[in-house]
């Protein structure tokens, strides 16, 4: 990583802990949370970008399907839901994928000239066969007491095994999208990431039975101890005694310690597999085919193929983060995945941390989240100090008092701009040159060479 990047990190640390100084621990350790889920996506997105250059702006909807798999995983069933209309769900399902193998079948056994109508045919007929049984098993499910449940619920399992079905959800989803968008120039390929993540926020926006909407699921399990648990156990009790704490405020840093623990392991297992794959001979390959596809074509590697790999990791990395996200809320909130958030700003962490760079991307989804997060108070600190000596009804003052909340937006595009300007490959950019220790190839025409 070199002594620049340690001064980076270095400084991002004693940032964080500023925070927790003039601020406090819990809102110190809630943003370190968050830096941590921010820089877990960065990798997912670096991985795409940085060592195989797929332009993907459909990240908010890989996110969207991992906090899904929190949800359909760790929620326990609702019984009466799925008495109401959980056979006829089934048998919409055993419909969906006997459709799909009459239409295959019609692909193949019908002659050419009739093949495309008949394929036509028969989805259209399956189509409605579908919608048939569909509809009143989810007009059933949802008015099921709808204002606790109108839902089927998940499978009541422990919560960590979403974070690993969650990736495997935006897995599965990148193959299916990757069959459709691998083949088009990147531009194109943004366009159709972009409209293909829309469907899938739209279908956990509007899909009650599946997600409750925007009534949003509550209560999830969580895999640290609750507040109230500890605030009741002896040994907790002596170590807040200990070391002078409030038990009430205590309960709620242990619980945020705990929470960064689990992040900070799964974000350094994924640095280590990034770091290993960026530097083995598949990760030259990938660079090389970013760098010049024509010319690894002509070397004989399967361009498409090996974008559907790294496209497909990404999204999983993007997809556990997502799982892990809505495990640290509590609840799955379709309402807040906005391209903004999601895609936009991982976007800015890859691009000023240094895409390529593993170590970069981690440093800027802490760099970024951090300043998205202290821009909103410091605007409004700075605002107020600036318009100290203004007279209270002044128009100006208004004015400026009432931009303050928008300062984070106007940080977001100058931290850009000047990156872009004065370091156009990151605050620590893709390492080049062979690592330390490697042998350098020699001249052609000097001994040995």
């Amino acid at each position: 990583m070199g002594s620049r990047g340690l001064v980076l990190y270095a400084v991002m640390a004693l940032l964080i802990v500023l925070v927790g100084m003039f601020q406090s621990w819990n809102v110190a350790l809630q943003l370190l949370n968050l830096c941590l889920l921010s820089a877990i996506m960065s990798i997912g997105v670096n991985v795409q970008w940085g060592y195989a250059g797929l332009f993907n702006v459909g990240i908010v909807g890989f996110a969207a399907l991992g906090g899904l798999a929190a949800v359909l995983v760790s929620m326990p069933p609702v019984a009466g839901a799925w008495a109401a209309g959980g056979a006829g769900i089934g048998l919409s399902l055993l419909a969906l994928i006997g459709t799909i193998a009459a239409v295959w079948a019609a692909g193949r056994v019908v002659p050419r000239p009739w093949r495309r109508p008949a394929m036509i045919l028969v989805g259209l007929v399956g189509y409605f066969v579908i919608r048939a049984v569909f509809d009143p098993a989810v007009d059933a499910i949802e008015r099921y007491n709808p204002a606790q449940t109108g839902y089927l619920g998940g499978l009541g399992l422990p919560i960590l095994l979403s974070w690993i079905v969650g990736g495997l959800l935006a897995a599965a989803a990148a193959w299916m999208v990757g069959k459709i968008t691998l083949g088009l120039r990147a531009d194109y390929l943004a366009i159709a990431t972009l409209g293909i993540a829309e469907i899938i926020i739209a279908m956990i926006k509007n899909e009650d039975w599946l997600t409750r909407g925007v009534k949003n699921v509550t209560g999830m399990p969580r895999p640290v101890p609750y507040e109230i648990g500890l605030q009741q156990e002896p040994w907790f009790l002596d170590i807040a005694q200990l070391v002078g704490a409030n038990p009430v405020i205590f309960s709620s840093i242990f619980v945020k310690i705990c929470y960064a623990l689990l992040f900070a392991a799964v974000l350094v297992v994924l640095m280590w597999f990034a770091e290993k794959a960026l530097n083995s001979p598949w990760g030259r390959m990938m660079r090389a085919i970013r760098d010049n596809r024509d010319a690894a074509e002509a070397m004989g590697k399967n361009v498409t193929r090996r974008h559907m790999q790294v496209f497909i990791l990404g999204s999983a990395v993007v997809g556990l983060a997502g799982a892990m996200l809505t495990t640290l809320d509590g609840q799955l909130t379709p309402g807040t995945y906005n391209p903004l958030r999601y895609t936009f700003l991982i976007w800015v962490m890859v691009i000023v941390g240094g895409s390529g760079n593993n170590w970069g991307a981690v440093l800027g989804g802490f760099l970024i989240w951090f300043v998205w997060v202290e821009a909103e108070p410091a605007g409004i600190l700075v605002m107020n100090t600036l318009t100290a000596g203004l007279d209270p009804s002044s128009v100006l003052r208004a004015r400026l008092l009432d931009a303050a909340p928008h300062m984070r937006l106007f940080l977001m595009g100058l931290i850009l701009l000047l990156v872009l300007r004065f370091a156009p490959q990151g605050l620590i950019p893709e390492r080049t040159a062979p690592p330390r220790g490697a042998a350098v190839p020699k001249p052609a025409g000097e001994p040995g060479a």
